[in-house]
């Protein structure tokens, strides 16, 4: 392998064997990473494989600062420590849910259908772009005002709308079908 520099320049540049060389010499121990984090072998995978995917889908605009090394781990723990967020809102959502109504005393069909819906709005939000995904949560499960999100994202009101109004319709789409 090469320096830093060569190693992202290549990628920057299209070079699919530079990239798996990576993938290849850094997964093991990224999963490992995530996983002394989450304590789930699963989501570290996925968190890793995520990683390596925006990676290359955004390779045009790569800016590592740091050490190639450096970046991928802070990357890892960066997402990690919003998957535990999301676990977190995720949990006590449920909790919320549960305690609204007694899902023990409905028919097993109306529970059936609760989970199903619940799997298909965390399918949605995984489609979200990340700001949008995080413009929802801020809003839906933190109850935050569209001009508090703004002000904590450091983006405009107009664009918190934006991403809200796409995040909705995506939403509306997912939960028609």
């Amino acid at each position: 392998m090469g320096s830093d520099s060569e190693i992202i320049g290549r990628i920057r540049q299209g070079d699919k064997q530079e990239f798996e060389k990576l993938f290849r010499s850094s997964y093991v121990s990224l999963v490992r990473y995530a996983k002394t984090l989450i304590r789930d072998h699963d989501a570290s995978e996925e968190i890793v494989q995520e990683l390596f995917f925006r990676l290359w889908q955004d390779r045009l605009n790569l800016r590592i600062e740091s050490s190639l090394n450096g970046y991928l781990f802070r990357s890892v723990h960066n997402r990690a420590l919003h998957y535990i967020e999301h676990q977190k809102v995720v949990n006590r959502h449920a909790g919320e849910v549960a305690a609204a109504a007694d899902i023990s005393s409905e028919p097993v069909t109306e529970a059936i259908y609760y989970h199903e819906l619940q799997a298909r709005v965390a399918r949605v939000l995984e489609r979200l772009p990340e700001r949008s995904r995080k413009i929802f949560r801020m809003s839906r499960f933190e109850g935050l005002k569209y001009n508090e999100i703004a002000e904590k994202l450091a983006v405009s009101l107009k664009t918190v709308e934006a991403d809200m109004g796409k995040a909705l319709k995506e939403f509306r789409k997912a939960l028609a079908e």
